[in-house]
């Protein structure tokens, strides 16, 4: 055998850093997934090592996570783990047989994405007017949001340098380590110079500028969860009811895009999706645009004139 089995874990998780370059979260993630099915199964008749792992074990952890009622994207995820690692360790002949092999997990009906419209955004919009630093911040933020599609991390993570105001668009370090470009718009462009220029120097006061963006109340750099906690805030005293999240603004700029027209290549390409696969649970919102087009482009009632 190439390694010990001690050593599996510690292998891919250096193929994970190395050779996929995830990022540190993601990999935390896998590393968490897999010691949570070990323990499983050290306390579930033991574990003997990760190459005496059989289906069996797999199909058991997998029901036991089903009647813990984790959501199905948990429990899909951590599958996903499982099989990743096994591969990995298929791939490199370590093991025999890969015991996910074999384990198909039922898939439940894709949910569909929630959006705001168009004028619930121009609410939250207009309940942002003061001219406070926190204001300034949010508007600007929350315009970035809704008009580029980025996810909440590279909101959080996007520094200077990454932005031309003169083109209008950003150099996005995203998802899988995978650059892209997205554009914004003028109006994004006045808000945003506005707090940069005005609000963000308030901010930062005497904090050691570290290039971020946005920033908290205490001049650094806004986290994931911090802008999640704010839009919450924000939206809710905007007179949005219910739970929200950033990425539901994301969800909202694909939305929008696809109703004006956008062809679904070109969303992908801005949201950074893989596969189009992933872009095109956008299109059920965009039915009414598609049947005014078809019955615009091919009606036969239109035309039964011109045959006689």
């Amino acid at each position: 055998m190439v390694a010990e089995e001690s050593n599996f874990l510690q292998l891919f998780i250096s193929y994970l850093q190395n050779e996929r370059q995830y990022s540190k979260a993601t990999i935390r993630s896998y590393q968490t997934d897999l010691l949570e099915a070990k323990m499983f199964w050290q306390e579930n008749g033991g574990f003997t090592g990760w190459e005496k792992v059989v289906p069996r074990d797999v199909e058991i952890f997998l029901q036991n996570l089903a009647q813990r009622q984790l959501a199905r994207t948990t429990q899909a995820r951590k599958m996903s783990s499982l099989r990743s690692f096994y591969h990995f360790l298929s791939k490199r002949k370590m093991i025999k047989v890969d015991p996910t092999q074999t384990i198909v997990l039922r898939a439940k009906e894709r949910k569909l994405p929630q959006f705001f419209y168009p004028p619930e955004i121009e609410q939250v919009i207009t309940s942002l007017s003061s001219k406070d630093p926190l204001a300034m911040r949010n508007l600007a933020m929350f315009a970035l949001f809704y008009t580029t599609g980025m996810r909440v991390s590279e909101v959080s993570g996007l520094k200077f340098k990454a932005i031309d105001f003169d083109l209008k668009i950003i150099l996005v370090h995203g998802k899988g380590n995978k650059d892209r470009y997205v554009a914004f718009d003028d109006q994004t462009k006045v808000v945003l110079v506005d707090y940069l220029e005005s609000a963000r120097k308030q901010l930062l006061a005497n904090v050691k500028d570290t290039d971020h963006v946005f920033l908290n109340s205490r001049g650094r750099s806004l986290t994931s969860r911090g802008i999640e906690y704010i839009m919450q805030k924000v939206f809710n005293n905007a007179g949005i009811n219910g739970k929200v999240h950033p990425h539901e603004l994301r969800h909202s700029f694909a939305t929008a895009m696809l109703n004006n027209g956008a062809d679904l290549r070109s969303v992908q390409e801005l949201l950074g999706h893989v596969n189009l696969s992933t872009t095109q649970i956008y299109t059920h919102v965009t039915m009414s645009h598609l049947q005014a087009n078809y019955k615009r482009f091919f009606s036969r009632n239109d035309k039964k004139d011109e045959a006689k």
